[in-house]
């Protein structure tokens, strides 16, 4: 079956999970039903999905009976082969990935269907790569983890502020600093699970512990690694922003797609490019302060976590799968980022960018960059071939200009 074949442009996979009901909605409202964009919401309980057709049609105040219901089991590989099969592109929402999202990405990868998803898993990326990335490039798929606040804003931030210093200077970057200035939203149930996951799997496995720590873990197999080392820890002082600064809690995931981004951008960043990320507190002693608590409390929860019985009695405690904020938080959420380019010989032409979001990073945004994501793999231009890939890589431009026009993301020049 040809992709112009196939019955949908679209599967929301998960549609029944709390992230998967917000895409969808955010889907109905702004494609409507079968109109330009042919989509369907997929589980594995019809009833439920029934009841998510019904809900998200009153909330935006459109008939939805007609949207299609796609019924199969992620654990069965011919189930997720009838899937891929159905449709142009699959998005998924259901994780932790590493326990349910593998055969869904070995079906896509055997028929040529593209896909994408919200996993902040290294090491099931790592997996998904070595597995299946030389059969995507040979079957044309499309397969780009990560496209939600996991990766998109450091991702396309940094290859929007790429082709600006290219524009005005004809040269790339040769480092970049990703910046958080400020965000609004509440806990994620889905990425407690998925980080909960993931600890396990490195708690049984010494080589996950490895790959965590590896700041070039997604880079395409037998490339040399460039000049980044570890992700900030502590509290560090930075003199182009003029503030302290603390850790970021998904730099782990984010600074090694943004390098596996410029591997298979053939190095367009340059091969010594340097990238990292890290969170404003401010000068002064209370900056240094906000860093220094920072970094203890993300520092004592991941030693916490790695502690099996502790991980097990925090999981209990903290939001489950499925549970999120509510609409008020969502809409009154945000984030902003603030980005600094290194003209690679002349300090005077350092480039300022800030990449901006208006909902909270971790559902509200998350939604409308996945949505879309999944749009512009189904319907624009295709940028690249197949294989295991990131949203710059896969889509670069078409999806920058996606998120700007439909899905409240902004990208900027502060020197301007």
């Amino acid at each position: 079956m040809t992709s112009g074949d196939k019955k949908f442009d679209v599967v929301i996979w998960g549609a029944t999970g709390f992230t998967g009901e917000i895409t969808a909605e955010y889907l109905l409202e702004k494609y409507g039903v079968s109109e330009t964009l042919r989509w369907a919401l997929g589980g594995r309980n019809r009833e439920k999905l029934e009841r998510v057709r019904e809900a998200i049609g009153h909330r935006v105040g459109v008939e939805s009976s007609a949207i299609p219901l796609v019924v199969g089991d992620a654990g069965d590989a011919s189930s997720m082969t009838e899937l891929a099969r159905s449709t142009r592109v699959v998005c998924t929402t259901v994780g932790p990935y590493t326990l349910y999202g593998s055969p869904l990405v070995a079906a896509c990868a055997q028929e040529g269907t593209d896909y994408c998803d919200l996993t902040g898993e290294i090491q099931w990326i790592r997996k998904m790569i070595d597995s299946h990335h030389a059969q995507a490039q040979a079957s044309g798929a499309r397969l780009v983890p990560t496209s939600g606040f996991d990766c998109i804003p450091s991702d396309l931030g940094v290859f929007f502020l790429q082709q600006e210093m290219q524009k005005r200077h004809g040269v790339p970057c040769s480092q970049i600093k990703l910046r958080v200035n400020g965000f609004s939203g509440g806990a994620s149930g889905g990425t407690i699970a998925s980080m909960m996951a993931m600890m396990d799997e490195a708690a049984r496995d010494p080589e996950v512990s490895r790959l965590m720590r590896d700041p070039y873990a997604l880079n395409p197999e037998g490339l040399a690694p460039g000049l980044d080392g570890a992700d900030l820890a502590g509290a560090a002082w930075d003199a182009d922003f003029n503030q302290w600064t603390g850790p970021f809690v998904m730099a782990a995931m984010n600074t090694r797609i943004v390098r596996r981004s410029n591997a298979l951008l053939d190095h367009a960043y340059g091969k010594e490019f340097r990238y990292d990320e890290a969170t404003l507190t401010g000068s002064g002693p209370g900056g240094f302060a906000k860093a220094a608590g920072l970094a203890a409390s993300l520092g004592g929860g991941m030693a916490a976590m790695s502690l099996g019985p502790l991980r097990r009695f925090l999981h209990r405690r903290l939001p489950q799968p499925g549970e999120g904020p509510s609409r008020k938080q969502r809409e009154e959420g945000y984030w902003d980022l603030l980005l600094w380019g290194r003209h690679p010989d002349d300090p005077s032409k350092n480039i300022r960018g800030r990449v901006q979001g208006d909902r909270d990073p971790g559902y509200g945004s998350t939604a409308k960059m996945l949505a879309e994501s999944a749009v512009g793999l189904a319907l624009d231009p295709r940028e690249t071939g197949g294989g295991f890939l990131t949203p710059a890589a896969a889509m670069g431009s078409t999806l920058l200009n996606r998120l700007e026009s439909s899905a409240g993301v902004t990208f900027s020049i502060e020197n301007d």
